[in-house]
């Protein structure tokens, strides 16, 4: 039954044609992998975890250790992996809070490149799919540890760990934005400067009814992504006009809105045409939302997300969009290039199409607007909030430096609200007092998805390499290829450690085998 399961649950996938187990190698020394689940039911359609171990053991004796970015919880307890594991996590289809970037990168470099590394050594990454989270650690440390272009990095990942014609390893947008981040901090550095952050105002071309618009950050250490507010009817302004520059206008203390651009916004080439028909906010094309109060980010990573609702029957409302984008004010104000000295303010603009989609597939639903921009300032001076603003200076730690490491989730996955927020979905919810005072929720009339339509498994087209990129990753010593002959066809009954193999005690400082000694776990060796 288990063995069902896995094969429906793989779809497209191919195995791992030694051990049945879904990893590729990006690299000699960098392994992509799925997130093993050592609980049921999760391990009878995922890697177990146990079989994981016992082809690391098998493969790299104890030259191995886990980077797992699950804010959702790793689904196994540390000591099913020797206590070799370092957790970075946040939540899954986003971004990683970017103060996280240095010190993966430097804990990553210190097990492949410091004074205390042993020969063979390889990092294991993983994530629920191994693929948008563990791509962008894994391109990132190439880029920025063994000096890779960003194309290069993307294309290596997506070669290894998907089939043809299922797309790139790493798709989604905002995860791509902060690749190219990653790939700026290298070139000038490695130096970042976290800051507090104010969002004055967002200005949004093209609004239907029926939008909701929320700002978002990260707390707990990157695991959580929280609410900080959302805007309601009261705090926008329809201006009539399609002119950019028209929406500049007074806002705090006697200042000026900063500039959007000189010339009228146009939609896109193929984009959704505006007429009376696409359900636009009454009053004209542009609105730009202004907070009551006054918007602080803790971070210079900054969401919007955006969802459109419309009102159904007997107290329901039909989700039809759903979209969200990240972005990072230290990189924005071109941060690196200016020795650390960030802009103290600026404008986002992305279009709707480049917005990120539903658990980071490219489907959004109809379109809730055309194009949105994020007027923002970091607090340096108190600004609005009449209180001094916090700043950081972040470095990678050097090779011999400790390296911080946050907390790691729950590994039993508990459903906490966070889970849900990740999570978002088209269809029917509950309406609520706080949706009624967003919009006004009106009947759809633009064309676009239909909310039935099922979102891609996150694990569809990815497949297995050896570290050569090979389909049939060979035994360390060039044996012949092993027999899966487990009564669970994913736990290969080989020899998982010989005592002649050259095994040492506390490895790095990530624990030990299960005994410290060559335990052995036989099997059958095919001729």
């Amino acid at each position: 039954m288990a063995s069902i399961l896995r094969q429906i649950v793989a779809g497209p996938r191919q195995k791992h044609p030694e051990a049945g187990l879904d990893l590729c190698y990006v690299t000699n020394n960098i392994i992509a992998t799925s997130g093993p689940s050592s609980t049921f039911p999760q391990r009878a359609y995922r890697n177990p975890t146990d079989a994981l171990v016992k082809f690391l053991d098998y493969k790299h004796s104890t030259h191995w250790a886990i980077w797992e970015f699950r804010a959702e919880g790793t689904g196994y307890p540390d000591s099913e992996v020797y206590g070799r594991i370092r957790h970075f996590p946040w939540p899954d289809h986003h971004p990683p809070p970017f103060a996280l970037i240095p010190n993966i990168m430097a804990s990553m470099r210190d097990w492949l490149k410091g004074p205390q590394t042993k020969v063979g050594r390889v990092v294991v990454v993983h994530c629920k799919a191994g693929k948008g989270r563990s791509g962008t650690a894994a391109c990132s440390y190439l880029i920025s540890e063994e000096g890779w272009t960003v194309e290069d990095a993307l294309l290596r990942f997506t070669a290894r760990r998907m089939r043809s014609g299922f797309g790139a390893g790493v798709s989604i947008p905002s995860q791509l934005r902060w690749i190219r981040y990653v790939d700026r901090w290298t070139k000038y550095s490695k130096l970042y400067v976290e800051r507090q952050v104010e969002v004055l105002e967002v200005h949004v071309w093209g609004l239907r009814d029926g939008v909701k618009v929320a700002v978002q950050g990260f707390v707990d250490e990157g695991r959580t992504i929280k609410s900080f507010h959302t805007f309601n009817r009261h705090e926008r302004i329809i201006v009539e006009s399609t002119d950019a520059a028209a929406i500049a206008s007074p806002i705090y203390n006697n200042e000026t809105s900063l500039p959007f651009s000189d010339h009228k916004y146009l939609p896109p080439p193929g984009s959704e045409q505006i007429t009376a028909s696409s359900s636009l906010e009454s009053g004209g094309n542009a609105v730009v939302f202004r907070p009551a109060h006054p918007i602080v980010l803790p971070t210079n990573d900054i969401n919007i997300d955006i969802e459109r609702r419309n009102k159904a029957a007997y107290g329901w409302t039909m989700v039809t969009s759903v979209a969200h984008v990240w972005f990072n004010t230290f990189f924005e104000g071109d941060g690196p290039e200016k020795g650390g000295e960030a802009a103290v303010s600026g404008v986002f603009e992305m279009d709707w199409d480049a917005m990120d989609g539903i658990k980071g597939s490219a489907r959004k639903g109809t379109k809730a607007l055309d194009r949105l921009a994020v007027v923002w300032r970091a607090i340096e001076d108190g600004g609005t909030t009449g209180k001094m603003g916090l700043k950081q200076i972040i470095t990678e730690p050097k090779e011999g430096e400790s390296v911080p490491e946050p907390n790691a989730a729950d590994w039993r996955n508990p459903k906490h609200s966070n889970l849900t927020a990740i999570g978002k979905e088209l269809g029917l919810r509950t309406e609520s007092p706080a949706s009624g005072g967003v919009s006004k929720a009106s009947s759809m009339r633009s064309a676009g998805s239909s909310p039935s339509q099922s979102v891609e498994d996150a694990l569809a087209g990815v497949k297995t390499h050896g570290p050569d990129g090979e389909d049939y990753i060979k035994h360390r010593d060039g044996q012949p290829k092993l027999t899966v002959s487990g009564p669970d066809s994913r736990v290969p009954e080989f020899a998982v450690l010989d005592p002649t193999m050259d095994v040492e005690e506390g490895d790095g400082g990530f624990g030990d085998t299960a005994s410290g000694t060559g335990a052995v776990a036989t099997g059958t060796i095919q001729k």
